[in-house]
């Protein structure tokens, strides 16, 4: 078994996809004509998303989350921090976190995307 995809559900997916292309460098890879559902390329495993709408009308009852209380997070990885998490912010991203140093030989920083999402622009930790 391999893990293939990520779906998270948003009002509109076709503005989510220009987002994350414009905040942080990824591709599109894939929007659907009805415009409700969109993939991004990030490597082996897709980050896709589905409108509110599409969920709801196949009865799966969709929440778009708590953003003061985040039940899970994206991260991305880059040697470059800041730079990215300055690009993000130009995007629109909210800061929630600036550049910090952890003790385990990370670099972090958060920020919420347009729908209220938990992102980590992260680097690699040392010697992994």
């Amino acid at each position: 078994m391999k893990f293939k995809y990520t779906i998270m559900y948003v009002p509109d997916v076709a503005k989510t996809l220009a987002f994350y292309e414009q905040a942080f460098g990824l591709e599109q890879a894939f929007l659907h004509e009805s415009g409700d559902y969109g993939e991004l390329s990030t490597g082996n495993t897709k980050l896709a998303f589905s409108s509110l709408a599409l969920m709801t009308s196949l009865g799966k009852h969709p929440s778009s989350g708590n953003p003061a209380s985040p039940n899970f997070e994206i991260a991305f990885e880059t040697d470059d921090v800041a730079g990215n998490l300055a690009k993000a912010l130009e995007a629109g991203a909210e800061l929630v976190e600036d550049v910090s140093e952890m003790p385990w030989g990370q670099t972090i920083s958060y920020v919420r995307d347009l729908n209220g999402y938990l992102v980590e622009i992260c680097s690699p930790v040392a010697g992994l």
